[in-house]
């Protein structure tokens, strides 16, 4: 109670004066506190520009003053330029082989596949009622031989005969003459003689038609004997055997029956199977025939055929745009189909020394890529980036084009492009990988 009383009986003032003194204290504290987070940020913003400013110095001078690398075509040498076509395998010679008569197929000596021999039998019709006929113009032969056998002999009796008449008629004459004979019997033996020779030039008649009636029936043998070869079909040249369209027991008719085109057999000169290929146009002017050639057939695609350009056709295909070529192999392949796909890439010329580019690395390309060009490269010459105009040659068939100018020594071309290009820059090259 008596602390009660004792804190009663304080003076007010002395409290008052506790209070304020504790305000006072702690009041510059506080602001303090408050200006902290805003020299925090200042700080922050400050090294952040640093930064920036240090990095953008940098990377000026990285993109700016700093080496590019870049890759550089190489030089390639012996570089074909070709052109590309694509043709089915044929043949130059091709030939549907029949009979020239009609009748009943009874024999079949060849079939599909097959190499023939020129002059091989490869089949034969029916020819009984033909070999009759043979038969009978070869009875007719002999019996006209016969004849004239005959002719002969009274040819030569008759010329007997005309030998005794003049005899005897000339005895009569001189008996006349001594007055041994009479007058009558004189005319007798002339008359005689004079038939005599009448008998000698029939049988030379009779001689005469014997020899052509012989002629006759060695033509008619002959006639037939040619029939009968029309039923016995021989190859006419070398051949392949590309079909056989007919099968034993099969009736024939001949072209001459109005069923033209009928055949028994298909037939290709082997030494004249070829490529028939079709090119572009636009490219077609590069080709000349004799130029060398690969023919890559569909089924062996890893196998590369040389061959050479045969022929040039005159006419083109005017729908599709393209010019028939026909290229010939230099060694025919054992496993050939014809009608078969194959790709044929002819060489038109091959470049002893060239750059090649990607289209990409070409600014300003003014021209037609299949036939050359011009445009600006980018290069690098004396250690410095810088840009030239070339002149480009036709399109290789891998998407490059050639440049045809001879470069200095000290110029590298740029093969692929990057960021950061401009002329002046110092440069550290890099050869492209060849393709």
């Amino acid at each position: 109670m008596r602390n009660v009383g004792l804190m009663q009986k304080q003076p007010v003032t002395a409290l008052r004066t506790v209070v304020p003194q504790t305000e006072a204290r702690t009041a510059p504290r506080i602001a303090s506190t408050r200006d902290t987070p805003r020299r925090s940020q200042l700080a922050a913003v400050a090294g952040v520009i640093a930064v920036a400013l240090i990095l953008a110095g940098f990377l000026s001078w990285y993109f700016v003053f700093s080496p590019l690398t870049v890759s550089i075509a190489p030089i390639e040498t012996n570089v074909r330029e070709q052109v590309y076509g694509l043709g089915v395998v044929g043949a130059r010679v091709q030939s549907s082989v029949g009979f020239k008569v009609s009748g009943v197929l009874v024999e079949l000596k060849a079939d599909q596949g097959d190499r023939v021999r020129a002059g091989q039998v490869l089949a034969r019709l029916d020819a009984r009622d033909v070999e009759a006929q043979l038969a009978l113009a070869r009875a007719g032969v002999g019996q006209a031989r016969a004849n004239i056998e005959k002719a002969r002999a009274d040819v030569a009796s008759a010329n007997a005969n005309l030998a005794n008449a003049n005899a005897i008629a000339a005895r009569r004459a001189t008996l006349v003459k001594n007055g041994y004979a009479t007058v009558e019997e004189t005319q007798t033996t002339d008359t005689a003689a004079r038939v005599a020779a009448a008998n000698l030039v029939s049988a030379q008649s009779g001689l005469t038609v014997a020899e052509a009636a012989l002629q006759s029936a060695e033509a008619q043998q002959a006639f037939e004997e040619v029939t009968l070869s029309y039923y016995t079909l021989y190859a006419p040249y070398d051949a392949w055997i590309v079909s056989r369209n007919l099968e034993l027991g099969s009736v024939f008719n001949s072209i001459n029956t109005g069923q033209s085109g009928q055949s028994v057999f298909t037939l290709v000169a082997a030494h004249t199977i070829w490529t028939v290929s079709y090119v572009d146009e636009r490219l077609a002017g590069q080709l000349s025939v004799g130029q060398p050639t690969e023919i890559v057939l569909r089924s062996d695609p890893a196998n590369r055929i040389p061959g050479h350009v045969e022929r040039i056709e005159i006419q083109s295909d005017s729908v599709n745009e393209e010019r028939l070529v026909d290229v010939a192999f230099e060694q025919i392949p054992g496993n050939i189909h014809l009608a078969e796909q194959a790709y044929v890439y002819i060489t038109t010329s091959i470049l002893p020394r060239a750059v090649l580019v990607q289209p990409s690395a070409v600014v300003d390309f003014r021209g037609d890529r299949g036939t050359g060009g011009h445009g600006t490269v980018w290069v690098v010459e004396q250690g410095r980036i810088a840009r030239r105009p070339v002149t480009f040659g036709p399109e290789l068939l891998d998407g490059r084009l050639p440049i045809l100018d001879r470069l200095p020594a000290d110029t590298a071309v740029v093969a692929a492009p990057v960021s950061g290009l401009r002329v002046g820059r110092a440069a550290r090259v890099v050869e492209a990988a060849h393709r």
